[in-house]
Order: C-alpha cells, then sequence, then structure tokens
C-alpha cells in the first residue's frame, strides 16, 4: 500500500482521499493542517491517521510516501521543494506552480533526488473519454478547430460580491480563472495538440484585481483552439473538435466524462459516461508509476506526463504574460 499524506483541508481533498482509496493502492496516514480541527475533519473516519500542525515533522514521518498539495497555489512551489528535497513522491493539485522559474527549479530538484515522482492533478487527461479522443485524432487527417468550455460558478464569488476577497480570487494567493478553471482546457489543448505556434488571452477582470473568466485562442498554424472558463458564469456548452462534417464532442473541458461523434445529426458513442468519482483513474495512474516505478512502460507514462505539465506550465504562464497577469512568487506575510 502506497502510504499517504495531505496538505490541504478543502473538498478537494476529501474527493482525492475517496479515489485514493476507492483504487485500493493508498492508505492515508498522515495530515497537515496549520489548525488541528481542520486536520483532524479530513482524518476523520480513515483510521489510524496522524494529524501534524507542524510542516517540517509532517515532511519528515517515515509512514508517508507521497504527498498530496492542495494548498493555496502560491504555496505549492515551496511545499512541493520541501517535499522533494525529504524524498517524498509529490501529487500537487493544479496549477502546479505559477512559472516557468519554479518549475525549472523543481526539475533541478528532482534531478537530485532521481527516485522521487512528481505529479499534476490534472485529472481530465487521464479519463478513458480524453484517451478515446486523442487515439481518434490519431487517425484523423486534420481538423478544422476546437472549442474548449469550463466554466462553474464559484459560491465563493457570493463573497466577492459582498466586499470579501476569498483565496480564489485573491491575487496574493495566485488566484483567478487562469490559474484554476483555466489549467483543466489548457491540459486538453497541450495534450490533444501540443504547445500552440501563437497565443492570446482576453480577461474579464474583478474587483479584487484577478480575472473572473476570460477567452484564450491558440494557434496551432493551420487552425485555432479557443478556450472559454469562467468562476463567475456557468455554461452548459459541451467542448468540440471539429473536422469537415464530424463534430467529435466531450462534456466539459474539465471533466470530460465521456466522449461522442456527431455525423450530420446522427450520435455516436465513443466513450460512454463515467459515472465513478472523476480523480480515481488519475490516482489508479499515479499508482502504477508509484508502485512499479521500473516498469518500461510506466516510465514513459511519467516522462510524458512531465513533459506535458512543463508545456502546460508554458502555455499558462504566456497566456499570463500576454494579458499583464503577474503571479506572486511567495506569500506576503503581513
Amino acid at each position: 500500500m502506497i502510504k499517504l499524506g495531505t496538505i490541504g483541508t478543502n473538498w478537494i481533498t476529501e474527493r482525492m482521499i475517496e479515489a485514493a482509496h476507492a483504487t485500493g493502492d493508498y492508505l492515508l496516514t498522515a495530515v497537515y493542517s496549520r489548525h488541528e480541527a481542520s486536520g483532524e475533519k479530513i482524518a476523520n473516519g480513515h483510521g489510524d491517521v496522524t494529524v501534524y500542525t507542524d510542516l517540517d515533522q509532517f515532511l519528515s514521518a517515515d509512514d508517508v510516501d507521497v504527498i498530496y498539495i492542495a494548498s493555496p497555489n502560491v504555496l505549492h512551489h515551496s511545499q512541493i521543494i520541501q517535499a522533494i528535497q525529504h524524498d517524498k513522491n509529490v501529487i500537487v493539485e493544479k496549477p502546479a506552480v505559477l512559472t516557468q522559474y519554479q518549475f525549472q527549479n523543481i526539475l533541478d530538484e528532482l534531478s537530485l533526488h532521481p527516485q522521487v515522482h512528481f505529479f499534476e492533478a490534472a485529472r481530465n487527461v487521464h479519463m478513458p473519454a480524453f484517451h478515446v479522443v486523442a487515439d481518434y485524432l490519431n487517425d484523423v487527417d486534420g481538423i478544422d478547430g476546437a472549442d474548449f468550455t469550463f466554466s462553474q460558478y464559484s459560491s465563493r464569488y457570493d463573497k466577492v460580491l459582498n466586499g470579501e476577497t476569498p483565496n480564489v480570487f485573491n491575487p496574493q494567493f495566485g488566484g483567478g480563472a487562469l490559474a484554476d478553471l483555466g489549467v483543466y482546457p489548457v491540459y486538453d489543448a497541450v495534450g490533444l495538440f501540443g504547445v500552440p505556434e501563437r497565443l492570446a488571452y482576453y480577461p474579464t477582470m474583478i474587483s479584487t484585481g484577478v480575472d473572473g473568466k476570460g477567452t484564450a485562442v491558440l494557434n496551432y498554424g493551420d487552425f485555432d483552439v479557443t478556450l472559454n472558463f469562467s468562476k463567475i458564469s456557468a455554461s452548459t456548452h459541451n467542448s468540440e473538435i471539429y473536422h469537415g462534417r464530424e463534430i467529435i464532442t466531450f462534456d466539459s473541458a474539465g471533466e470530460v466524462t465521456e466522449a461522442s461523434i456527431i455525423r450530420e445529426n446522427q450520435r455516436q458513442i465513443l466513450s460512454p459516461l463515467y459515472g465513478k468519482n472523476p480523480m480515481i483513474p488519475e490516482m489508479s495512474d499515479f499508482a502504477r508509476v508509484l508502485n512499479d516505478p521500473d516498469n518500461e512502460q510506466n516510465q514513459a507514462d511519467y516522462h510524458r506526463w512531465l513533459e506535458q505539465m512543463q508545456n502546460v506550465n508554458l502555455v499558462l504562464s504566456r497566456l499570463a504574460n500576454f494579458a499583464g497577469i503577474e503571479y506572486p512568487t511567495k506569500l506576503e506575510e503581513d
């Protein structure tokens, strides 16, 4: 069993623990939180789990093989580096880090700890439907473009409207739509088509100083991919890839739970609805590598994910730069 420790006490951590246990490969052994009560809430119901309020003690724990990080974006870089330095494998919620410099810094640290593995929890590209779409496109002679949409109204935007600044909308924490929901459609585009030749990002800025929503255009020479994502409005639009008379379609760009082809109003199911916890496929993929790191296929997959992660970080950085968005490199303490 892979012994799992967690940083972060949001709902996504609870969902990840549920997915990890569903794979049968992980056992939650440790939880870190600055506040013991929050840590106890995450640990409750999972057996013998140690709750830490001291980060160094948590990172030094012998009963932790991999650390899942779901803290505010601005804290990811320092926590990833510390975990690697303690020879712990890392699974980090998207975005892994906020700048290209930070990503290179992590690669440099990984080179000093070659036994450590580093994963980004971009669940959409590990879904069965995503793989089916990717395989289908491998046999397609060119496409005419694509539109990827992932818009979910955040309940925390209500706090913004009431004059508050929650972390996900706080520039000091690396908040905003691009660094949150926008990561998913960027992963879809990079995973299916690679790094674009040119790009642009047109954000809608909100009162807290971050982008609440935005539209990005990625140019691949012969076609464009349009990305729409929002935390201040919702959408029911599917994501579509255009190929002559065909439309390859899947649900929201962040979920990719099912996929179809539409030809002249006739729908053919490519991948049926995945009705289980959507974090199970990614956690299964990561466990496969951690349990058998010397397997050639596992090594190839891991290095492909790492390269894809770096390319996504590159595209996100270029999009932010185009829009004049600057992310913090560390949390400024009062």
